[in-house]
Parts: structure tokens; sequence; C-alpha cells
């Protein structure tokens, strides 16, 4: 990046924000948790021309905090520094912070400033620069669903639905589509938009989902996976600090609550030739030649994928048949019960909506599965065989993995993912997945003193 376009990046913030004294570099984890440093506003330059030192281990963490030394980038190595250089366009107000403050996205380079291998970020970056060399370009938008809870619950109390502050009643109820919902809630959910906007967060339609207290915003679709990648971790980042803002919680955890729907991520993919054009693009709603190869391509893919899409223990119980979290690797044509939907529009508009993702993935992972899974669609060219038909829970089909060991063991074999994602990251993500899984399990639960204790 040239030093006028440095200067002039940090000059027209500090013109339009004279108040903010600090900013916070961020950095998403493997998790998609954001690590980083509180840099005073006067250093911001420095940070943009010799970037911020945030030690590599940073990606071997899991979602506790926790260094897993297994991996070898820890102690291994004498825990060292990676330079993390500000991802242009991402220099931003915090709307909802007590005192004014600005943030910026970062990312984790190489010695020769190439994309860090086992950064999450950097498997999309280097992807999207695979399909730009055969000119194909992804055009990518994220739905995200995501639960408002009652605020002031300590770190192990089960959530609860909010209060509305219109008319102090408890929103306990299931309304899809709701509009009273949306009126209910209408303050924070008018406060998330404007945060978006101060952000250059594409944030668009608001809907009341399933749950009590849930709801889906779908982010504008851009031809830049990146930078829709990006946009989708900012988002959490400001529906969590905005929540907060008016005294709720917000969780993207995929099965907050046992009895009601889940929360789960939706990545619709389009993809552009050299001119311009959508190769997905037909007549016939199932989308042209190009389109099944890819969803061919994906449909093998999604097995090792939900590793990935599923990253933690509760991530698996958002899988049951039935609750529109997809369980086989079934296709469809307008089909919301298929993992891989071809949503009903005029021809210019055919792309594939990726379902198999909880809101609590990481969204570069579930991206850089969707990409990796395109590639290997269209270098083989392969056929999907015919969409599903009615239910397709029901779809001959394969079945996706049911539990977090099998599919770290689906992800760990995968020779396409570890073409697609890189052998250095693969081996990182399952190590330290596999210590998560091991230290999850190993606790015991207040069901277990309820069911055992006196019993057994």
């Amino acid at each position: 990046m040239s030093s006028y376009r440095i200067a002039s990046e940090i000059q027209e913030f500090r013109s339009r924000y004279p108040d903010v004294q600090a900013v916070d570099v961020l950095l998403p984890d493997l998790c998609g948790v954001f690590r980083g440093k509180r840099v005073p506003i006067d250093e911001l330059g420095k940070v943009w021309t010799d970037g911020v030192a945030i030690p590599g281990c940073t990606f071997a963490v899991d979602i506790t905090g926790e260094t897993i030394e297994e991996t070898g980038m820890s102690q291994a190595l004498g825990v060292p520094d990676r330079i993390c250089l500000p991802v242009a366009g991402t220099l931003a107000p915090v709307p909802w912070a007590a005192r004014p403050l600005g943030q910026v996205l970062t990312s984790m380079r190489g010695p020769q400033g190439e994309p860090f291998p086992y950064a999450p970020r950097s498997l999309v970056e280097t992807l999207v620069g695979t399909l730009a060399a055969r000119g194909l370009t992804p055009v990518i938008a994220v739905e995200l669903e995501f639960y408002l809870i009652a605020g002031g619950r300590g770190a192990f109390e089960p959530p609860r639905p909010p209060v509305s502050p219109k008319n102090g009643l408890p929103q306990d109820r299931t309304q899809v589509y709701g509009l009273a919902e949306l009126e209910d809630f209408e303050a924070v959910l008018d406060d998330i938009t404007a945060a978006c906007r101060d952000q250059a967060i594409p944030a668009g339609t608001a809907i009341a989902e399933y749950g009590p207290g849930q709801y889906e915003i779908t982010l504008s679709h851009r031809p830049d996976a990146l930078r829709a990648a990006d946009d989708a971790v900012l988002f959490k980042r400001a529906v969590k600090g905005v929540a907060q803002r008016h005294g709720f919680d917000a969780t993207f955890m995929a099965k907050p609550y046992r009895d009601q729907a889940s929360s789960g991520m939706h990545v619709h993919m389009s993809v552009l030739d050299r001119d311009g054009r959508n190769i997905f693009a037909a007549e016939d709603p199932a989308g042209s030649e190009q389109l099944r190869w890819a969803i061919g391509g994906l449909a093998q893919t999604l097995p090792a994928a939900m590793a990935l899409a599923a990253p933690g223990a509760n991530s698996w119980r958002r899988l049951q048949p039935g609750s529109y979290a997809p369980t086989v690797a079934a296709w469809g044509v307008n089909n919301r019960t298929a993992a891989l939907r071809i949503p009903a529009g005029p021809p210019p508009s055919r792309r594939v909506e990726y379902r198999i993702a909880g809101a609590d993935a990481n969204p570069y992972l579930v991206v850089a599965g969707l990409l990796a899974g395109l590639l290997h669609g269209l270098d083989g060219r392969i056929d999907p065989g015919p969409p599903a038909e009615g239910n397709a829970y029901g779809a001959d089909a394969p079945r996706l993995p049911t539990g977090w060991d099998a599919a770290l063991d689906l992800l760990d074999g995968s020779a396409v993912l570890r073409r697609g994602l890189g052998d250095a990251f693969v081996d990182t993500y399952v190590i330290t997945k596999r210590a998560e899984q091991r230290k999850f399990a190993a606790e015991v639960t207040p069901l277990e003193y309820g069911w055992y204790l006196r019993n057994a």
C-alpha cells in the first residue's frame, strides 16, 4: 500500500472522528475469536507501515483461549512473534464503546509478506488467488442467525430470553417472520444496522427467526470472498457490542436452547468469469453445467468440511433431522431441507446456498471449505447426480458425520481439503480441536450429578 494511501486513510479517519484516542487492532484467531492490542491513535501510522507483532501460536488456540502445545507452534519454536498488517478499508469507529474508540482488522503475514499458512483468513486469500488466476471471481453473501438473550447472567448459567423494552414481557414465543418481534427490539436492531453502516459492513434485511429472541440479518453479496468473510467476522463483533450497550447479550452459539431452533450460517455463492458473467446462470432452475460441477465438488467435500462448519461440542446439537440443519450431502432446487440449495430467482441470480455451517463457525473457514469444494468440482467436472425432491433428509445421498470425532477424522484424511487448505493448517486445526474435544469430554456436568450421583 502506498504511503499516500496510508496517510489518506488515517487522515480521513482522524478528521471524521477527532475524539478517538485509541484503536483496537483486531486479529481473528482459529475459532474466530478476536485477539489483538489497543494502540494510541498517534501510533496508527506505525501500525500501517511496520505492522503489529502477535505470536503465531494465536492460531493454535482453542475456544477457551488455551494454546495447544502439541501443535508445535508455541514453546517448541520459542513462541515467536509474527507481523500483522492492517486490512485496507477496515479502519472504523466502534459506536458501542463507552468512550470514543476505533478498530482495524489485521492479517498475519509470513517472513516475505506472504499469507501466513495457519491463519484462517490466509486460506481464503490464497484460494481467491487460485480462482483469480483462472479468471474466476466468487461472489459471496453470508446470512447469520443469532439470539438476543437477557443480560446479567453468570458464565455457567443457561441463557434466558430477553425482556421486551416496550412491554416488559419476555420474548418467549416462536413467531418466524413476526413483525411484532422486530418492533419489540427495534432499538437494538436499528443500532446494529447503524453500527454496521459506520463500519462499512453491508448489513441488509433483519427478520425474526424461529426461536424466541432469534434474528437473522443478511449481509449483501460482494464480488470479493475475502471481504465478505471479513464482513461476517466484524458483524459478529458489532452485534455483541451493540446488544451489550442495550443491556442484552447476543450469542452465535449453535444451540443455546435445548428445545428451540438452532442458529446457522448460510453462505450464498455465484462465480463470475473474466467478462463479469455468472457462470452458474441458465434458464434451467437447476443452473448451468458449471453449477452442477460445483455442486458435485461441494457434495463430495461436505462430510470432511463439517469439521470446519461444526467446530465445537455444542455445534453438533444443531444437526438434527427435520431441524433445517442438513444431515445428508444432498442438493436441491428451492429446497431448504438440502445441504446445498439452489434458490429460486431469475437466471442471472443463479447461485448455490451452502447450508451446513452453524453460526458459531469461523466464517473464514466456512468460506475456505466452500471455495476448496468449488475448485474440486470445477476441476473434476463432477456430476452431483439428480437433485433431491421433497424432504432431503431421506435422500439417497451420503450421510454427513453425526459427531465431532468422526468429522475430524474425515478432515484429517481428506486429500481434497488438504490440497485446498494446506497440510500445515489441517494438521494444526485437527490437533487443536482434538485437544479441545478431550478437555470438554473430561468435564463432569450438572446433568450427570442429577442422573448418576444418587442412582448409580
